[in-house]
């Protein structure tokens, strides 16, 4: 019997251990870890840059009994 999977974002004004026990009350447990960077565009003249602007965590979590 395959246990269902299901995506939980970091909220940006909430912490880790939030977002687990958000999880929790859901009834899933977290099994997978995920960072992407964010990035800002930054014009200067004629140049654009990037600029580390924050990340995304995402948890990946599987349905418990």
């Amino acid at each position: 019997m395959s246990k269902g999977k299901q995506k939980f974002e970091v909220l940006e004004n909430e912490s880790i251990d939030e977002c687990l026990e958000r999880m929790k009350k859901a009834g899933y447990m977290a099994v997978k870890r995920t960072e992407k960077p964010i990035f800002k565009e930054v014009k200067d003249g004629g140049t654009v840059t990037y600029e580390p602007a924050g990340r995304q965590i995402i948890f990946e979590g599987i349905q418990m009994n």
